[in-house]
């Protein structure tokens, strides 16, 4: 269904104002993206909750949270084997915390890995500062958000204007493949220019790097359209005006954040550690 005028330009605002947003507290980093990041753990516990657990959401996004909370805590002062830990002693408890109470809310548990492992894994590439680049972790931060935003626009702009057969109908009947191709060009050449211009020792591997993204970040797309599906929601809240709910507007990034910390990774191997 083709949006009116209007829903674009609500669609666009809101857009520029989140990232302009976002952009401000990733160059800022520690307290303030630790900060951001609890807030947005904190919305996205209670969108989840509401979509996977209506009956029983707010109990159920108490408990998800406060696991969420702790691995990414966990995270921020340097203990990354920790926060892994957490989610899944947190996803455990949460679990058991919904049985207990004879409610259909055990599938919300699931929420806690989730949501968590992108969560620690965006705060673990923004504290990537090494001795050799203080910048490092900034750089891989934006790497991830302006791959993901480069390959989830393309893939709506391509998508809207050519059309074509459907990528997915059964659970998201508006995306294409010319969408899912201009998401993953999209992608490929953010990669490249950043991997190039923001000296992170990947060169051109950026573009590769950006096309797993890419995929990455679509996959998440898809991911939660059937999640949509299966819960029967049209939009996981309605936090962002044009957007949906805060997951709506993260599902590429959570998938794509994962990627991008294995790329980094694999650069700081390549680099004995140092990029």
């Amino acid at each position: 269904m083709a949006m009116s005028a209007r829903e674009i330009g609500l669609r666009t605002v809101s857009g520029i104002v989140l990232a302009g947003a976002a952009g401000l507290v990733i160059w800022a980093g520690g307290v303030w993206f630790l900060g951001i990041m609890l807030v947005a753990c904190a919305l996205l516990s209670v969108e989840w909750a509401m979509m996977s657990a209506a009956r029983a959401w707010r109990l159920m996004a108490g408990a998800i949270g406060l696991g969420l909370f702790a691995a990414v805590i966990s995270a921020f002062v340097g203990q990354l084997s920790l926060a892994l830990v957490m989610l899944v002693f947190c996803a455990a408890a949460a679990g058991l915390f919904a049985r207990s109470r004879g409610q259909e809310a055990l599938d919300a548990s699931y929420g806690v890995l989730y949501l968590g492992w992108p969560s620690i894994l965006l705060i673990w590439l923004r504290n990537g500062d090494t001795p050799a680049d203080p910048h490092m972790g900034l750089y891989w931060t934006i790497f991830a958000f302006m791959t993901t935003w480069t390959a989830d626009s393309l893939a709506y702009l391509v998508g809207s204007s050519v059309g074509g057969p459907k990528l997915w109908p059964r659970f998201s009947p508006n995306k294409t493949w010319s969408g899912f191709v201009g998401g993953l060009a999209g992608g490929a050449v953010a990669g490249a220019l950043m991997g190039v211009f923001l000296d992170m020792g990947i060169g051109l591997w950026g573009a590769l790097l950006g096309l797993a993204a890419a995929a990455a970040t679509m996959a998440g797309d898809l991911w939660e359209s059937a999640l949509k599906r299966r819960y029967g929601v049209k939009d996981a809240g309605k936090l962002i005006p044009g957007h949906g709910g805060l997951l709506d507007r993260v599902d590429g990034l959570m998938f794509a954040a994962v990627v991008v910390a294995c790329g980094r990774l694999v650069s700081l191997w390549l680099n004995g550690g140092g990029a």
